[in-house]
């Protein structure tokens, strides 16, 4: 039996998470969040990250489960996960729980 079903295609965000840039990113996900049923994000080229950032990534996962939808972040990039940790995320376990 075969999968016919369209690949998956991941939203990358760009390398700057920053404040800064933050308008942008969450413009991103919101039009990749309303063309598909199940979303994935790949983290592998942020750069630069701050706390904004965080708060970004946790409501699109809050929302995803409010709405019955998949939310999954992938490929977190170190500068990232350094932000995470800074964040209160002292694990990797920790980030994979909120995130997944």
């Amino acid at each position: 039996m075969s999968d016919l079903s369209p690949p998956r295609q991941a939203l990358r965000l760009p390398a700057d998470c920053s404040i800064a840039a933050i308008r942008a990113v969450c413009d991103l996900i919101r039009d990749a969040f309303r063309r598909n049923e199940k979303l994935e994000i790949d983290c592998s080229s942020v750069d630069k990250a701050d706390v904004t950032s965080i708060q970004l990534l946790l409501s699109t996962a809050k929302t995803g489960r409010a709405e019955g939808r998949k939310v999954v972040l992938t490929a977190f990039s170190q500068a990232l996960r350094k932000t995470m940790r800074r964040a209160g995320f002292t694990s990797d376990e920790m980030i994979e729980h909120h995130f997944h």
